[in-house]
């Protein structure tokens, strides 16, 4: 595959859309759409810059999920706590600030953060963190008035209940599931 160049579509608050023209392996010019988080001056920039982080939260041998409405599948899924860094922000930073907008918890200790992996490869080279931390506190609602988010402690019996019936994100039912069955996250 070779790279021809990348032009930009739309440029939305949050989402930016591009169209790459690349030619693929029989030698012909195609289209192809992607959406970025951050301003892609070219095809280096694609994938250069991590956005954000996702949280596989534990507390006393319970995992931590969101069971939150997600404007774009128009519905309530199991997810976890996650957010965009801020510029300039560290990511322990992230994490911390993350977890308390979402949920009213603290950081008690941060047992792994995972280098950055792409969240949406077919459509996006938006990559994030995903970090592995302790807990503690108790929940308050410290969310925008755009987000419906209950946050609640499952134990492994309620975590495997859900993962039979209700709607996840992929990565929070990957988590889930491992929670669940594996027990390798403590």
């Amino acid at each position: 595959m070779e790279f021809i160049k990348l032009e930009k579509v739309r440029d939305g608050k949050y989402l930016k859309s591009y169209e790459l023209v690349y030619r693929n392996k029989a030698g012909r010019e195609k289209k192809y759409e992607m959406v970025s988080r951050r301003d892609l001056s070219g095809i280096e920039d694609v994938g250069g810059k991590p956005s954000g982080v996702s949280i596989i939260a534990t507390c006393c041998d319970r995992l931590l999920l969101l069971h939150e409405f997600r404007m774009g599948v128009n519905r309530m899924v199991y997810n976890l706590c996650a957010g965009m860094l801020n510029q300039d922000e560290q990511i322990e930073d992230c994490i911390a600030r993350e977890l308390y907008e979402e949920t009213g918890l603290r950081v008690k200790r941060i047992k792994k953060i995972l280098p950055p992996s792409f969240a949406a490869v077919a459509i996006s080279d938006t990559t994030t963190y995903i970090a592995f931390v302790e807990v503690e506190g108790s929940f308050e609602d410290h969310t925008s008035e755009n987000e419906q988010i209950e946050a609640k402690f499952y134990t492994r019996d309620e975590v495997r209940a859900l993962l039979e019936t209700e709607s996840f994100s992929s990565r929070a039912q990957l988590a889930a599931y491992f929670f669940a069955e594996q027990g390798i996250m403590n």
